[in-house]
């Protein structure tokens, strides 16, 4: 089955009950049982859930993945991966994430014993030289948030195999129609599904998908256990949104290409960051390894200047600044005071979140609207 099916059919089929095309939403905390421990496959909906089990079963179709579990955040799916760990283990993971996985890491996960090391991966080979007997865990976000850069997941997933160590994508911002890491060889694919997988700004949810049942057991234990489930209708919503998944990633590619053009060619801007580009650090590894280049899009304004970015952001008016990313509508956040302001000052500076940073969600809107709106607020 090709993906654009998938995303409609994948692990999908009409509802038993009356042959409901969309699964029912089961807005219900338990199930009757005919005799103790006799049920129809479900006993308490902590435990599972008609309508979250078939969003599972979608997202796992569409990553190419075994087996799916769907969390109350995307934070919530990351913590349940942590879990697998203990006192004393090590993480290797990129530089460049994303500020509340970042502070997941340092200001819960260091305190239980957790050890991390944060380093560039532009050159993926150069990761082994930080792998030592306690690391257990590699975890990547490519393309990284918010500065674009891409890992080579194939590159990553040998030297993890190797090492026998579990190798997890954040795979959120390419989503699995530009790329599916499970297929390169990574063990865990994480979605913050808050963005391109429920695509229409309405939900707040996270995924995790893999292929090993033995992992996938421990992950299920943890998700019963933790209890940081999503609910029926936040199910429900994700699931109708991973069905226009293909045309709307479709759309914030073209987007996205515009916008990320137009930027660089603009006089009053300085940096623009953008896999797409020729000349993009590791621009050929993101063509070998992404069907597009997506819809997001950072960049700082002719030198670093940071009361123009605050202007450019003030003034626009199609894009709308606030959280988030993913959803159908434009979205303008500033990383420094927004999504990584929980990352130090000198952290971030290091990495190249700038004060005069700026990150675009491109939407589905239309192209001319866009360049317009970035046209009037740039000046």
């Amino acid at each position: 089955m090709k993906f654009n099916t998938k995303t409609i059919h994948g692990g999908q089929k009409p509802d038993a009950a009356y042959g409901a095309i969309m699964p029912p939403i089961y807005q219900t905390s338990t199930f009757a049982q005919t005799s103790p421990g006799e049920h129809k496959g479900y006993e308490y909906a902590r435990s599972g859930n008609p309508t979250r089990n078939a969003l599972e079963e979608a997202v796992a179709s569409i990553e190419n993945g075994k087996f799916g579990l769907a969390f109350g955040s995307g934070l919530a799916a990351i913590d349940a991966v942590l879990k697998l760990l203990k006192p004393g283990d090590e993480v290797v993971s990129t530089n460049d994430l994303y500020g509340g996985t970042y502070r997941l890491f340092t200001k819960i996960y260091e305190d239980f014993g957790i050890k991390f090391r944060f380093i560039g991966m532009k050159n993926a080979n150069s990761i082994e030289n930080y792998i030592s007997k306690t690391t257990k865990l590699i975890w990547v976000e490519t393309p990284t948030n918010p500065m674009m850069n891409i890992i080579d997941i194939v590159a990553t997933a040998k030297i993890a195999k190797k090492h026998k160590v579990l190798f997890a994508v954040d795979n959120t911002f390419a989503t699995p129609y530009l790329q599916q890491p499970l297929d390169l060889g990574a063990d865990i694919v994480m979605h913050s599904a808050t963005k391109y997988l429920g695509g229409h700004s309405d939900l707040v949810m996270g995924a995790l998908v893999v292929k090993d049942k033995e992992l996938a057991d421990q992950l299920y234990f943890i998700q019963n256990a933790s209890g940081a489930i999503c609910g029926p209708q936040d199910a429900f919503l994700a699931l109708r949104g991973i069905k226009t998944l293909h045309v709307r990633m479709q759309r914030h590619c073209e987007n996205g290409r515009a916008v990320a053009e137009y930027l660089q060619s603009h006089p009053k801007i300085e940096n623009v960051y953008w896999p797409g580009f020729i000349n993009h650090p590791n621009h050929k590894i993101a063509k070998s390894q992404m069907k597009d280049f997506g819809g997001m899009v950072s960049f700082t304004t002719k030198g670093n200047n940071y009361k123009a970015s605050i202007k450019i952001i003030e003034n626009l008016k199609v894009f709308t600044l606030a959280e988030s990313l993913g959803g159908v509508e434009s979205l303008a956040g500033h990383p420094a005071s927004m999504t990584h302001a929980s990352i130090p000052k000198e952290e971030r500076e290091k990495i190249g979140v700038v004060d005069s940073l700026i990150r675009l969600s491109v939407g589905i809107e239309d192209e001319a609207d866009l360049i317009a709106d970035l046209k009037q607020a740039i000046g």
